[in-house]
């Protein structure tokens, strides 16, 4: 039986869950440096710059993979786990991004003729991520998972 204190201790959850909250924290900072304001309800979005998801997998990979060692069926679970999350998040979320943008447009339309009585919530378009965002992501999970397996004792 486990206890609070191994969860409390588990460093591969703990690296994992802090590379995805500095990846967000991150994404806010970005968007104050280069839009010029403050939002930090951008902290609990997704999609965006970068990658909290890609940071997360990426950083739990590692730390497997540093610790348990690269020919472990653990680190092979938890890379397959990360390329499948990384492959959604290009793929299949960031296309229904795309198509909700375009809905989203379809819909600017269809209110300009109707008008009256038609009030469609637009959907939400920031869902998935380019590559270059997995990428960083990803880069911010490799770092946090060295930092927390071989530079902390």
């Amino acid at each position: 039986m486990t206890s609070f204190a191994d969860l409390v201790g588990n460093r591969w959850l703990w690296t994992a869950v802090l590379a995805s909250t500095g990846a967000q924290v991150l994404k806010v900072l970005l968007i104050l440096l280069i839009e010029r304001r403050w939002r930090p309800t951008a902290f609990m979005e997704t999609g965006g710059m970068p990658s909290s998801h890609s940071a997360m997998v990426a950083a739990l990979t590692t730390g497997v993979a540093l610790s348990e060692g690269m020919n472990s069926p653990l680190f092979a679970v938890s890379a397959v786990f990360a390329l499948i999350v990384m492959y959604d998040a290009t793929g299949v979320r960031h296309s229904s991004g795309q198509q909700a943008r375009l809905l989203n447009e379809l819909v600017d339309e269809l209110r300009a003729v109707v008008r009256e009585g038609f009030a469609p919530t637009p959907l939400r378009v920031l869902l998935g991520h380019t590559y270059l965002e997995v990428l960083a992501g990803t880069l911010i999970g490799i770092g946090a998972g060295f930092i927390a397996f071989r530079l902390l004792p």
